[in-house]
């Protein structure tokens, strides 16, 4: 083979080389598959890749050409061990025309036995990437055939080193990175289990020890479960409990809240559709149960579903599929169902406004969460745990005042948890001193009354909650007369304390006060408070 013949096979050989590396999935096989190569097309013989453990600071045949298992599991040097380990520690290539001849040459795999009465040379160069060492590449010349220009294997071999030094290195750059994603998954999924493990739950009641031992032992099943109970008792948090702690937890959670969709979409949203169901759908899109697919959905106000709806979602209980809108095909789901619901379904049931078969489906096992009023030894636990929780949110150190936790476990907390939460919030962002007095804690429920309430009427209310009828309240503090004349210039204060913490976002600071978005801008309105955000 002439001069040119030669270049243009070792072209040929980098170029299958550098495909093999930009088209394989797998680095272990573009690289056995470039030992092959070598072989094949270069004659350079049992190739061996050695790579460097970081852990035992030692070469390990990771892969050869045309080596047993067993020997490629006998090749490993130290650093300046061996030839190949003398390659690792100078950075340098060896050449060694006659490995018979060459006494650093330990043969430690055995393979090349019975091989001396054919001369072999032997060649091996550092993997070597931006000035890491990462580990050496080897092969076998015969030189059976006369005189080689070993020189010039030593180029090649060089340069194949560093194609497969690049690709090794980011293997391992990359391993590294799933091994940091892998581990950061594992916390947050520590994290998750812990957040809504029912023993970390908030409570020492004894109908919270009931709730508790009831999520532990119907979580790891497939049954349907109904959570009843009124807003803000933690209907949400016990859904995701029951998928967190289950076998299903690292699978989908999703969750809808069905009267917060119009009845038009909702159907659409839980079941899918396909191109040309409606106007305006475009593509086909599946629903939220195929979305749940081997995980848990929750169906969030189950109560306000039509019976158009309440119908299709009683055949997917029954049949464990779906069918999308405007579609022929039935679609296998694998998904639990947790429904939650604060309407009383059995009156719901008499007044022919919920289907009693889909009840008994959805009722398989039911959970009734109490209301806080029923639960009031809980409350000092909630107010220190939320106490704590918005100091460091809001880099405070407030504290409550002597009576504050009696006069909160008198109040009936008709929004419940959530209703507290709120109110601590309120406390702590309003704070003027460092400990909250219980006539911080009466005006701000005064001046800032549960929303919302209007809008539900007193039928409702009485069918859902007759426990509420005679509902207690917060003492008023020296007569209605009193707090009215000071009722004006105290809401401002307040208002523009609350607008300053929060850097006048609208949305966060009527959280914070227990009202809306729109009672806060009539508020605004009302004392002339400028509507401006701070320069920064």
């Amino acid at each position: 083979m002439n001069h040119e013949q030669k270049i243009i096979q070792e072209l040929t050989a980098f170029f299958e080389i550098s495909r093999e590396l930009a088209s394989s999935p797998d680095l272990d096989s573009a690289l056995s598959h470039i030992l092959g190569i070598m072989d094949s097309q270069l004659n350079l013989h049992r190739g061996a890749i050695l790579l460097l453990d970081a852990q035992t600071d030692e070469l390990m045949t990771e892969l050869a050409f045309g080596m047993s298992e067993e020997e490629k599991r006998k090749g490993r040097f130290k650093s300046g061990e061996g030839i190949s380990g003398t390659v690792l520690s100078t950075g340098q290539p060896i050449v060694v025309p006659d490995i018979d001849a060459e006494p650093r040459f330990l043969n430690r795999t055995g393979s090349r036995k019975g091989k001396g009465r054919t001369k072999t040379a032997f060649i091996a160069v550092p993997l070597i990437f931006q000035g890491k060492k990462i580990g050496v590449l080897s092969a076998d010349c015969d030189m059976s055939q006369g005189e080689r220009d070993l020189e010039e294997d030593t180029r090649v071999l060089s340069i194949i080193g560093s194609t497969i030094a690049q690709a090794v290195l980011l293997r391992q750059r990359l391993s590294r990175e799933n091994k940091k994603l892998l581990e950061e998954t594992t916390r947050l999924e520590h994290a998750l289990k812990g957040r809504y493990a029912i023993e970390g739950w908030i409570g020492r009641s004894k109908v919270m020890n009931q709730i508790a031992e009831s999520v532990h032992q119907v979580a790891g099943s497939r049954a349907t479960v109904l959570i009843l109970g009124e807003s803000g008792t933690g209907k949400e948090v016990i859904a995701k409990a029951l998928h967190f702690m289950s076998p299903r937890a690292k699978n989908p959670f999703v969750q809808i809240n069905c009267a917060a969709i119009p009845e038009t979409l909702l159907e659409s949203q839980l079941f899918g559709h396909e191109k040309g169901a409606f106007t305006g759908a475009h593509l086909s899109r599946p629903g939220k149960f195929e979305a749940a697919a081997g995980g848990t959905i929750f169906l969030d106000e189950i109560g306000e579903i039509s019976p158009a709806v309440q119908v299709k979602l009683l055949r997917v209980l029954q049949e464990r599929s779906v069918e999308r809108l405007g579609g022929q095909k039935v679609i296998p789901v694998d998904v639990r169902i947790v429904a939650a619901t604060n309407r009383n379904l059995e009156e719901m049931i008499r007044r022919n406004q919920f289907r009693e078969d889909l009840y008994y489906r959805l009722n398989v096992v039911p959970l009734v969460l109490p209301p806080l009023r029923d639960r009031r030894e809980d409350i000092p636990l909630l107010v220190n745990h939320f106490i704590d929780k918005f100091n460091r949110d809001n880099s405070r150190s407030v504290t409550l005042g002597d009576g504050v936790i009696d006069l909160l476990v008198d109040y009936e907390w008709p929004g419940n948890v959530r209703e507290l939460e709120n109110m601590v919030e309120r406390l702590v962002v309003m704070a003027r001193e460092e400990k909250i007095a219980v006539e911080d804690v009466r005006k701000a429920m005064t001046l800032y009354p549960r929303p919302g309430r209007a809008e539900v009427s007193p039928e409702r209310e009485r069918e859902e909650h007759p426990e509420r009828s005679t509902r207690r309240s917060f003492p008023e503090p020296g007569g209605e007369k009193g707090l009215l004349g000071a009722v004006g210039s105290l809401e401002r204060e307040q208002i523009e304390a609350v607008l300053k913490r929060y850097g006048y976002v609208k949305t966060r600071a009527a959280r914070a006060l227990g009202v809306t978005p729109r009672q806060l801008r009539y508020r605004m309105i009302k004392y002339q408070i400028p509507d401006e955000v701070p320069e920064e």
